[in-house]
């Protein structure tokens, strides 16, 4: 499934996040970006909009989100596989957003979740949000 709303190009994001983490006073740190783990991606993607990085963090978080479903769903479709989660259309990178931080708000203390590469955390919240209906 393709998420709704992406129109950011990549020249743009690089741009964006160059010029703001050369600035002194960031919420996030440089390591944030490097999504080693849960938490990283659930900093990132919590940024406030009135916050000077908040350009690069949501460039940043849409571009996780996007990839994160983008290859979920080619990964099922070459493979004629399971699919993890089942998306419905019209589900925008902003509701992903929304439905990931809200998991990372439940499961923000679960020190094992929050090691977790982010695309784990990521899938662990649409799964509990679109799971795939049996048949």
């Amino acid at each position: 499934m393709r998420l709704m709303n992406r129109s950011l190009t990549t020249s743009l994001a690089v741009a964006t996040l160059s010029g703001l983490l050369s600035g002194s006073a960031l919420a996030v740190t440089n390591e944030d970006f490097n999504f080693d783990h849960t938490s990283d991606l659930l900093h990132v993607c919590s940024v406030p909009v009135e916050a000077p990085e908040h350009v690069a963090t949501a460039l940043a978080c849409t571009a996780f989100l996007e990839a994160t479903v983008q290859y979920h769903d080619l990964s099922t479709a070459r493979k004629k596989g399971k699919a993890l989660v089942c998306i419905p259309s019209g589900v925008t990178v902003g509701d992903v957003r929304g439905i990931f931080l809200a998991w990372g708000e439940q499961h923000k203390n679960d020190k094992k979740l929050m090691a977790e590469l982010p695309v784990n955390g990521v899938m662990r919240a649409l799964y509990i949000k679109y799971p795939c209906k049996q048949k």
